[in-house]
């Protein structure tokens, strides 16, 4: 199939099991448009207000960025810019790219001061990843970044409203009632995960790794999930979309309800639901920001993330720690779950977690607290708690 992204081979894989178009250009076309649609459905009020249409997107000098030069012709209502698309010369996400900038929380190459104020995006090395960020003012290096929490919160807030308007006056004991469920790791900032629960939405938590996300992610009708590097994307039941298909087609032309069912209807085709598709995730924030009229500003402000920090502690053996509860709590050896509570009750918002690291003899930990001190200073407590148990 040539040279491709990694999303691009797994849509392409997936499309011709399901015996459909499954070359390059039929991924470019299913992608914009699914993304016209959604733009053509923007109501009017929002038209009026209307969301900065320009974005300038990080290509991470990856594949992803000449591919995404490829996208931008099929596309109107969005005006991207792409730096580091591998063609200067620059090294794959050296400086650059989603991990990069979701990790060190700082510009990128080839970014600063011209592009205060502006909407920002990264992808990484295989696009596969995506986050945005904001470049707040001139003195600093720092950025406002919004990442897969955020970006899970915007397309879980969205489609929860479609949802609601499609159901509206319908007799709920006579009609498929969606389950919409959002899938996260415990490295999922606290604050995502109270807004997300705040929202009325079911939350479940699983393992690190794609692979558990997207089978739990599979268990529902709509089902989200996204890591907090910007990996991730939506799954739709066959079932549900051969009833929303069939419901689109007895409501009313143009009615609101109509008009819920198209959009959820262009969204199922625009996420790609094999894998984490950077691309896909870029339209879909895009559309949905126009949708609702909302700025990056506004989006970034949904919540405040919890202060946060992750440490490496090198250990003998890494396989004497063994977890449950989606890694949430430690099992083995006996005694270092209660040492860990113990510390973290000493902090307001305080939460702290230990697993074993699935490629290094490390042990990762993760701590969370009101201020970025206590999660330093919970951090280093729970690090050391490790070294004196393991060794």
């Amino acid at each position: 199939m040539g040279v491709l992204t990694t999303p691009q081979l797994h849509w392409m894989v997936r499309a011709r099991n399901k015996g459909m178009k499954a070359s390059e250009r039929d991924y470019f076309e299913q992608l914009s448009s699914s993304f016209m649609c959604l733009v053509n459905l923007v109501p009017d009020e929002c038209k009026h207000k209307g969301t900065d249409n320009k974005l300038v997107v990080d290509g991470a000098n990856g594949v992803g960025g000449e591919k995404l030069e490829c996208l931008m012709n099929m596309l109107d209502g969005l005006v991207i810019e792409v730096r580091n698309a591998g063609k200067g010369g620059g090294i794959l996400n050296e400086g650059v790219g989603a991990d990069y900038v979701q990790k060190e929380k700082v510009v990128p190459q080839e970014f600063g001061s011209n592009d205060i104020g502006m909407r920002c995006a990264s992808l990484d090395g295989d696009a596969d990843r995506l986050i945005y960020f904001l470049v707040p003012s001139v003195s600093s290096n720092n950025i406002v970044l919004v990442d897969g929490d955020k970006i899970l919160s915007l397309f879980a807030l969205f489609i929860k409203e479609q949802l609601g308007i499609l159901y509206k006056g319908l007799d709920k004991n006579n009609t498929y009632q969606a389950r919409l469920g959002v899938v996260q790791t415990a490295y999922a900032n606290g604050a995502s995960t109270d807004y997300l629960k705040g929202l009325g939405l079911e939350v479940v938590l699983t393992p690190t790794g794609v692979k558990f996300l997207h089978e739990k992610a599979e268990e529902y009708d709509i089902g989200i999930y996204f890591e907090a590097n910007g990996h991730g994307t939506i799954l739709f039941s066959d079932s549900f979309l051969c009833w929303l298909e069939k419901r689109h087609n007895e409501l009313s032309e143009g009615s609101e309800q109509q008009r819920a069912a198209l959009r959820l209807l262009a969204i199922s085709k625009l996420v790609n639901q094999a894998v984490g598709d950077a691309f896909s995730g870029l339209l879909l924030a895009e559309a949905i920001l126009q949708n609702l009229s909302w700025s990056i500003n506004h989006w970034s402000e949904l919540y405040q993330d919890l202060p946060s920090r992750q440490l490496k502690v090198k250990v003998m053996d890494r396989t004497a720690v063994v977890t449950a509860n989606a890694e949430t709590v430690v099992v083995k050896p006996p005694g270092i779950q209660e040492a860990i509570n113990a510390e973290t009750v000493k902090y307001p918002r305080g939460r702290s977690f230990i697993r074993p690291s699935g490629t290094e003899d490390v042990i990762r930990v993760y701590a969370e607290a009101s201020t970025q001190e206590g999660a330093d200073s919970l951090a280093q407590s729970v690090a050391k708690l490790v070294e004196q148990f393991l060794g």
